[in-house]
């Protein structure tokens, strides 16, 4: 079975066809980086009209190196939300016309569902239970998985993304855009006990992340310690090195620390690392060994699938498909796209007044 995927929720515009939701025959990603770059971050309305401009092209030149036909194509999966508004729309209306206009069924597949699905390729099938670690620049959540297509959050960021997080440090720095991997590059030369930022404490004692604390006290301490920003024809000075190994180390132990408390509680088969977080080689050895502590594998897709791609759109377009979904010609894109079909806590969390950002 075929399935085209169709990804815009942000700034990459993508396509990719995928056999029985395993087997990758083409993906096609055209990135917008280097438009962004000089704002420092994703700037909506050039994003959207990237896409426009980028889609019809992205889609033939999938379809041109999976050597199939539209004829030959099962279904048409497109990322309906979460993301940014104009950038959905483009691949949601493009998707639905070429659905209608082709006469196949058209599947809508929320974005972060889609990185759960990224580690179909090249990994064993998942076992049940499962816990998915999802982390990128707009989302950080985990999820309990009990069987495939059920979750449930057990913990969200109260503020910041992991990966906004780095950007905007990246920005204090002085390092540019996007900020993950630059931090990650000048960490690798810098002490990660040098300087001791605590893990932020959710004072409800819900098994929640937070990084706006963190982000303050790089702040705090740049000030306290009059640490200039990295000039940019500047060679990476020892101090800021070390203030990224330290700043990306207590993420990763924020994060690792809260998967593995919730993995011993939960009892999964199956630890999923995936995102565009998940890109990052300290982030994947500290969640390998808190797997190997835990006699739990740990599936982790490769760095270019970590990112947004369509692969992952047609995989768990896939698997909406065999259950027998469709979507009808009146879906539309949808912002606040949530992932949580299991035990959903939103009255209660409304009641005791916890409130998140994402």
């Amino acid at each position: 079975m075929l399935v085209l995927g169709i990804e815009s929720s942000c700034d990459e515009t993508a396509a990719a066809v995928v056999s029985d939701g395993r087997i990758i025959l083409s993906s096609v990603i055209a990135s917008q980086i280097d438009m962004h770059k000089p704002w420092g971050g994703v700037v909506p309305e050039l994003a959207s009209r990237e896409h426009l401009e980028k889609i019809d092209g992205i889609v033939s030149q999938a379809m041109a190196d999976a050597r199939v036909t539209f004829d030959q194509i099962d279904a048409v999966a497109i990322t309906q939300g979460p993301g940014l508004i104009g950038s959905l729309l483009v691949g949601v209306c493009y998707g639905k016309s070429l659905a209608y206009g082709i006469g196949k069924p058209l599947i809508g597949v929320n974005h972060i569902e889609g990185h759960v699905y990224s580690v179909a390729f090249e990994n064993p099938p998942v076992e049940y239970p499962a816990l998915a670690l999802i982390v990128s620049g707009g989302h950080t959540n985990i999820f309990h998985v009990p069987t495939e297509g059920q979750y449930k959050v057990v913990s969200r960021t109260r503020d910041d993304a992991a990966g906004e997080a780095f950007d905007k440090v990246a920005k204090m720095l002085g390092l540019g855009y996007p900020g993950g991997p630059i931090i990650e590059r000048l960490a690798e030369n810098g002490d990660p006990s040098k300087i001791k930022f605590s893990l932020a404490k959710i004072s409800d004692g819900r098994p929640d992340l937070s990084f706006s604390g963190l982000k303050t006290a790089v702040a705090k301490y740049m000030r306290e310690h009059a640490v200039v920003p990295q000039a940019a024809d500047e060679e990476p000075r020892q101090e800021i090195m070390d203030l990224a190994a330290s700043f990306q180390s207590t993420v990763i132990r924020s994060l690792v620390g809260t998967m593995e408390k919730l993995a011993i509680e939960l009892q999964p088969r199956t630890l999923i690392v995936a995102g565009g977080v998940a890109c990052n080689q300290a982030l994947r050895s500290a969640a390998e060994r808190a797997g190997g502590r835990l006699s739990v594998p740990v599936y982790f897709p490769s760095k270019h699938l970590s990112t947004d791609n369509a692969a992952m759109i047609a995989a768990a377009g896939f698997a909406h498909f065999a259950k027998g979904s469709r979507a009808g010609i009146e879906m539309t894109a949808d912002v606040t796209m949530r992932l949580q079909n299991l035990e959903n806590e939103d009255a209660e969390l409304r009641r005791k007044k916890v409130k998140y950002r994402l």
